[in-house]
């Protein structure tokens, strides 16, 4: 054999391992992007489905921060507020509290209290209203149900005065996006969006 004729073998060779190493080569994992926030909200909203199981408007004397009531119940913004809890470590208890120690005037006068009460104001409608427009984060009512992003906060009227609010959910319903919220029978995802007349929308920390 002649001193090209061996080149030409060993190249051979070697390109050819070169070429089996590189088909066993196992594929590099393709990277994942981490939750959206609203992804994570809404998952932590949704866990509260088949957990808090009714609905109990009686005043409670809770500790503060962080306080709750036994999570077997609440209302429609406690859902709200153990989701931001779970979800983004975000306490409405103390920054409603902070805010209406701060603002308190601007705040409704329905309760004719003198002071803020760090037991039950985060878990008014109409308090939480107020502190989501103080924090810039109302948004338009959408002309149709396609307008509305996951995550997004509505707020309605139920029966003629009755306030109430929940979320807008990742998931498609037969009206629109359903929603995930307590009002009357402990935590639900359910279409329910255009069962009440819309009076606000609010995307906050997401």
């Amino acid at each position: 054999m002649t001193m090209l004729d061996r080149r030409s073998l060993l190249l051979g060779v070697g390109a050819s391992l070169v070429a089996t190493r590189t088909r066993s080569a196992p594929a590099a994992p393709e990277a994942t992007s981490p939750p959206s926030k609203a992804t994570q909200l809404l998952a932590a909203a949704r866990q509260q489905v088949g957990v808090t199981l009714n609905y109990d408007p009686a005043y409670s004397k809770i500790p503060f921060p962080g306080g709750d009531v036994p999570r077997e119940k609440g209302v429609c913004t406690d859902v709200l507020i153990r989701a931001y809890r779970d979800a983004l470590g975000l306490d409405l208890q103390a920054l409603v509290n902070a805010d209406m120690r701060a603002a308190f005037d601007a705040y409704p006068k329905t309760w004719r209290l003198a002071a803020p009460d760090r037991n039950i104001d985060h878990r008014r409608v109409p308090n939480l209203r107020v502190w989501f427009e103080r924090q810039h984060a109302a948004l338009p009512i959408p002309r149709d149900a396609s307008g509305w992003q996951p995550g997004d906060i509505f707020t309605s009227i139920v029966a003629k005065s009755a306030t109430h609010i929940g979320f807008i959910s990742d998931q498609p319903g037969a009206s629109g996006p359903l929603i995930i919220h307590n009002i009357g029978a402990g935590a639900r995802e359910e279409d329910a969006l255009s069962d009440w007349p819309i009076t606000g929308r609010y995307r906050w920390a997401i």
